[in-house]
């Protein structure tokens, strides 16, 4: 039955890379985009496949050495043989189970992640200034790219709202774990009687939309321009650089004024308006999700209460997956691969279970 399954996803991959070599196909930009994206994520399956396959030969050989040959020797190194690829069988099995559970659409593509204080005043902003430093450090080991889209820095440190994108490879789906309230159990650097304060941090991880994604009409956006304010140099406040757009039919209303050239802050603010417009859409694919099997991801408007630090005991603890570490300081310092790889496993074991495969 898998191998059956496996054939039938070979043909399509040497469908689709004999599409790809059309000029017809070629020229058609998105159909071309599609099917070159349909082609990679195939591959590691494929190369799986090919291994099983090749596995499953070799078990043939060893069995019919061990029914014909009479040489007593060339029988126990079969038969060592079989037992080894008995093994492999089962550890690709085991992996091409998990290859087949359909991914999201969307983790290939980059992300947008928007920041914002929660409940706590300063200590709330200066929080949200630590989970950005901890995802930008997270983002270096990964060997992603960040880039500023828009701040408002906090009265005493850290940001009211801060909005960044990241470009990589897969890199929303990784990131989109991170979607959800994270609260933070510490003594305040504003608090003078050394007592713990609860304060929470907003994040909202976003698939980057691309210009195929969303039909975005000129005449439904009002654009304008302002001048820059806080750290930027000399050109702050001097030039009219920083874009608002605003969409007329849903009142979404986007700034960048990272940039000292309009024409860059355009180009930033359009994209996270496209992406807005598309998580507007994506919601609904993530609350029939949610209504269909437990899902690690925060759907609806994300206000689930996700993770908490906590500081005086060091501890960080994951509430979707009851995950507890004592390892708070390399946490924020960006090494969260191991939380969001438990948040996976227990994502893949959660589909398996509805037999997604």
């Amino acid at each position: 039955m898998l191998l059956e399954k496996l054939e039938a996803i070979n043909q399509r991959y040497q469908e689709v890379g004999e599409l790809i070599t059309r000029p017809d196909i070629m020229s058609d930009m998105k159909r071309y985009i599609q099917l070159s994206k349909e082609y990679k994520d195939l591959q590691p399956i494929i190369d799986a496949f090919l291994e099983y396959r090749n596995v499953l030969d070799n078990k043939k050989s060893a069995k019919d050495i061990l029914s014909n040959e009479k040489d007593s020797e060339f029988r126990e190194m079969a038969r060592a043989e079989l037992d080894e690829l008995a093994e492999k069988e089962e550890e690709l099995e085991e992996k091409i189970r998990l290859l087949l559970i359909p991914s999201d659409p969307q983790d290939s593509k980059n992300a947008i992640v928007e920041i914002r204080a929660g409940t706590g005043g300063d200590e709330a902003a200066i929080f949200a200034g630590d989970i950005y430093r901890m995802y930008t450090k997270y983002c270096e080991s990964k060997r992603w790219k960040t880039e500023l889209v828009d701040m408002n820095e906090g009265t005493s440190g850290g940001f009211k709202e801060i909005i960044f994108n990241v470009i990589g490879d897969g890199v929303y789906g990784l990131m989109k774990y991170e979607s959800g309230v994270h609260r933070v159990q510490r003594v305040p650097q504003t608090e003078t009687q050394g007592r713990v304060h609860t304060s929470a941090a907003t994040v909202a991880v976003l698939p980057e939309a691309d210009e195929f994604d969303i039909d975005l009409k000129p005449s439904d956006i009002k654009k304008e321009t302002f001048c820059s304010s806080g750290p930027g140099g000399q050109s702050v406040n001097t030039t009219y650089s920083a874009v608002r757009l605003t969409h007329t039919p849903t009142g979404i209303v986007v700034s960048c004024q990272d940039q000292k050239s309009q024409i860059k802050n355009m180009e930033k603010a359009m994209k996270v308006l496209r992406t807005r417009l598309f998580d507007m859409e994506y919601k609904k694919y993530l609350d029939e999700i949610s209504s269909q099997r437990k899902t690690m991801v925060s759907t609806g408007d994300r206000s689930a209460k996700i993770r908490t630090y906590n500081y005086p005991q060091g501890r960080v603890t994951d509430h979707r997956i009851s995950l507890t570490l004592y390892n708070l300081p390399v946490i924020m310092d960006g090494d969260i691969q191991d939380i969001i790889d438990a948040l996976q496993v227990a994502e893949n074991a959660e589909k398996l279970k509805e037999g997604v495969s």
